[in-house]
């Protein structure tokens, strides 16, 4: 595939996305209105994320999570710290969170945590511009977050620009209308949040419904269960068909990362 010569981004409606997302969300759009779209050339995708997902047993995705709009400030977490406190407990996977209004999040908490550890890295961010992929792939991130709940129609289009980008992806669903979007758009990793993003209400019910339904509707790829974990029992209606689990706000406030970490993946 050569460099993609588009020079306008996809058109979002994020009009449409009510509630304590859509005010992120047209906040994040603002922060980017200027930014240039181009991706530039394709870059090599190694799968990185995919593989460590991919791997035997449940995969932990552990999250470097300073702040929330639910929670207000977690705990003061040094990035680089926290990743490594994370993956000396088992996780095989790091989330960043890179929105600094409501996550505290930075550019360089990505940057540090990717020269820092050897499991790959994702981008947690409310992504609404290939900008934001490609300073994802600029930042060393094995993988990027796409919300199907932002993106709608276009979340095809942005699952295209990460694989261009050499990116995986984790595109995120919260309803059985989501998960047909991810689904027609081909992603090879979904993500099934359990927080409705719109009103922060967390279902531990949501994972497992839709996860279900992923694989009855015939899909092989990787299945990540989102949000609101905070004991090994917290798991035990995904642990035989999730593939993986993403985990924040417990891990992080927890005071001891490594054992919390070690702790929640027992069986």
């Amino acid at each position: 595939m050569s460099a993609r010569d588009d020079t306008a981004p996809v058109t979002l409606h994020l009009d449409r996305v009510p509630g304590v997302l859509g005010r992120i969300v047209h906040e994040r759009a603002a922060d980017y209105a200027a930014a240039d779209p181009a991706l530039g050339p394709d870059r090599v995708r190694t799968h990185r994320f995919e593989a460590a997902l991919r791997q035997p047993g449940l995969s932990l995705i552990a999250e470097v999570k300073r702040a929330s709009p639910s929670q207000g400030a977690i705990a003061p977490l040094d990035p680089l710290e926290a990743a490594r406190a994370y993956e000396a407990g088992g996780a095989r996977a790091i989330s960043v969170l890179t929105e600094p209004r409501h996550f505290d999040g930075t550019a360089q908490a990505l940057r540090d945590v990717v020269g820092g550890v050897v499991v790959p890295a994702l981008r947690k961010d409310f992504v609404v511009h290939p900008a934001m992929l490609r300073e994802a792939a600029e930042w060393g991130a094995s993988a990027a977050l796409l919300m199907v709940s932002v993106l709608h129609e276009a979340t095809a289009e942005y699952l295209h620009m990460a694989h261009h980008l050499g990116l995986d992806a984790l595109v995120e669903v919260h309803d059985e209308r989501e998960l047909e979007i991810a689904l027609a758009a081909g992603a090879p990793i979904i993500g099934v949040n359990n927080r409705d993003l719109t009103t922060l209400h967390i279902d531990l019910e949501v994972s497992p419904r839709l996860i279900r339904r992923a694989r009855d509707a015939g899909f092989t790829g990787v299945l990540v269960a989102e949000s609101g974990y905070r004991t090994p029992q917290d798991l035990a209606s995904v642990r035989d068909i999730a593939d993986a689990v993403l985990v924040g706000s417990s891990l992080a406030g927890s005071g001891d990362l490594t054992r919390a970490a070690r702790d929640l993946m027992r069986a």
